[in-house]
């Protein structure tokens, strides 16, 4: 782990912050615009003496632990320079507020290396279900071409098959990340359910059902949806997607409410309130709401 370029450049910059803290805390807390007062001047040290520890653990021992140790850090200064612009007396606020916008950067690529190279992994459970007013056959047609399941999966970028039952995955990961692939097809039962796994070796591992039911109204189909996959970190790397917005629940669900819309009008739908609809996270070309036809009427009432 000490080879790792990452760990050994955060390695060195923990080094470098640190010594300048220690060595000139003073000067330190001008740069920053927090003044040089006694206080200023122990927290320096303090926060100085953090990051040699740091420095020492990503440098010696190469352990992820030292990374989420910075990341601890890094929330801690971030709360004293939010206290230090509330209480400011506006002299050195531009360098205090170049100091918080830098270090917003510098959690976020503490974040992503902790992440990424912690070790343990915890598989995640999710299922979904929903109901859709469309005969069993047709539903499970619309899913069994893997290719159209970015049309309604979020992260999803592509999928394009390499077999008669396996196919190679793109999608998009947290924090601009990209992520592949390749799976296969264990079962596959017309009509009734798609089982898959991704094959061994895989950056992403995962797996999962997808049933199709007869619902108790007639022509339509209980899709029941069941996966299971690897988050690096485990429950922390969960939490912290989740404070990025990045519930995998709630996403699965999401994407089964558009496979909902494709599958019963051809498109995923959206108010008429939000005419661009999520354009600013670019997840789906989306067309306005609109009442069904006469003949779509007629047949849902069939």
């Amino acid at each position: 782990m000490t080879e790792d370029k990452v760990m050994r450049m955060l390695g060195w910059f923990s080094a470098g912050l640190g010594v300048s803290q220690v060595s000139m805390p003073g000067g330190f807390a001008r740069a920053t615009g927090v003044g040089d007062g006694p206080r200023q001047r122990a927290a320096t040290v303090f926060v100085g003496m953090r990051e040699l520890a740091a420095a020492a653990g990503l440098l010696l021992q190469g352990n992820p632990v030292w990374l989420w140790g910075r990341v601890a850090g890094d929330f801690m200064d971030l709360s004293m320079m939010s206290r230090a612009l509330k209480n400011h007396d506006r002299e050195g606020t531009i360098r205090t507020m170049a100091t918080t916008a830098a270090l917003v950067g510098i959690t976020g690529l503490d974040l992503y290396a902790a992440i990424s190279r912690t070790g343990r992994k915890s598989m995640i459970d999710l299922s979904a279900t929903t109901t859709i007013a469309r005969p069993r056959q047709e539903v499970y047609d619309q899913w069994r071409h893997l290719d159209r399941l970015p049309a309604f999966m979020r992260h999803v970028d592509s999928v394009s098959m390499t077999g008669q039952r396996t196919s190679h995955w793109r999608a998009s990961a947290p924090f601009g990340r990209t992520v592949e692939w390749d799976a296969e097809i264990t079962e596959d039962v017309p009509g009734e359910r798609i089982m898959w796994r991704s094959i061994d070796g895989g950056l992403v591992r995962n797996e999962g059902e997808v049933r199709f039911v007869p619902a108790p109204t007639e022509k339509y189909t209980e899709v029941h949806v069941r996966m299971r996959y690897s988050l690096p970190a485990g429950k922390v790397g969960e939490s912290v997607a989740r404070y990025f917005g990045e519930d995998p629940h709630q996403a699965l669900g999401d994407d089964l409410r558009r496979f909902k819309q494709v599958a019963e009008t051809g498109e995923v739908v959206r108010s008429e309130g939000a005419p661009g609809g999520k354009s600013a996270r670019r997840e789906f070309p989306q067309h306005p709401a609109r009442p069904l036809s006469r003949q779509e009427l007629a047949e849902v009432r069939a």
